[in-house]
């Protein structure tokens, strides 16, 4: 199969400066913002197959290319232009084909399934999308302890389920629910509910268990940090500052979320990682 046209260059040009990557970055030294720019752009580019997708069978066999593109550039044979940009910061940072392709059996998740019964098969989807790639980057970023890969990992798990209550009326939109539907039968919530965009105090109060899930997800993940890395995982730490921050305004907006987009704007979101950066504070 030919390279996806969808992913012809480097999508480096994607870490926009509306991103909240974008500013956990911003402090690297360049080495490190290169790999893990180039890793956040193999992440978006496969991810992308499956949000832009209008036909399952072509976004399903554009994800069996970035498999076989993964296990050739690690033979060392890499064809696609992101493939060739991350193979050194792969050498570099320790960065496994395997990881890689957790990743992209996330992404192929997505394709499979639009509902998750319970919490544990919700945690399985974030363990790949999300749990993974904090441990990358935890890597990149200079990982000196075991224990921070479980800090990172768990940390990664808590920016995505804050994506996922930011993204409930989005993914509504595309047929998707991430709220685990036991927990939906749990409050009184319907999937129609969601998918019709209808609000209501049941709705509410399921949000609001999200949301400390999410925030004792935020706590734990601090909690596990060793102190000897905290300096090397500030953009983590940027990242955790700027979500929960985010969190925070989506209860504050009652948890509005089917019918709008809730979101800081870019001066917080640098005000945020500067004071990590500066002051080492959350």
């Amino acid at each position: 199969m030919d390279t996806p046209a969808t992913a012809q260059q480097p999508s480096a040009q994607k870490l926009a400066t509306g991103s909240s990557f974008y500013y956990a970055f911003l402090f690297l030294p360049a080495p490190q913002r290169q790999a893990i720019t180039a890793f956040y752009a193999f992440c978006r580019e496969v991810d992308d197959v499956v949000d832009e997708a209008t036909d399952l069978g072509v976004a399903a066999a554009k994800l069996a290319w970035w498999r076989t593109e993964v296990q050739q550039s690690f033979a060392g044979q890499p064809s696609h232009p992101l493939m060739k940009a991350l193979l050194p910061a792969a050498q570099r940072y320790g960065i496994q084909a395997s990881q890689l392709l957790a990743v992209i059996e996330g992404c192929q998740m997505d394709l499979q399934q639009s509902r998750y019964l319970d919490y544990p098969g919700l945690q399985r989807y974030c363990h790949l999308v999300a749990g993974v790639v904090g441990e990358v980057a935890a890597q990149i970023f200079g990982q000196t302890r075991p224990q921070t890969t479980q800090y990172a990992h768990t940390l990664g798990q808590a920016l995505q389920l804050t994506n996922i209550l930011r993204d409930v009326g989005e993914d509504a939109r595309r047929g998707r629910i991430y709220l685990p539907m036991n927990e939906l039968q749990q409050f009184g919530v319907t999937a129609a509910d969601i998918l019709q965009g209808r609000y209501g105090e049941r709705f509410t109060v399921l949000m609001q268990f999200q949301a400390e899930r999410t925030r004792q997800l935020y706590a734990q993940a601090l909690a596990l940090l060793p102190a000897a890395d905290r300096r090397a995982q500030k953009p983590g730490l940027m990242m955790a500052s700027i979500y929960r921050a985010l969190l925070g305004e989506i209860e504050r907006a009652g948890f509005r979320v089917l019918h709008q987009r809730i979101g800081l704007t870019p001066l917080r979101k640098f005000w945020l990682a500067w004071k990590v950066q500066a002051l080492g504070r959350l």
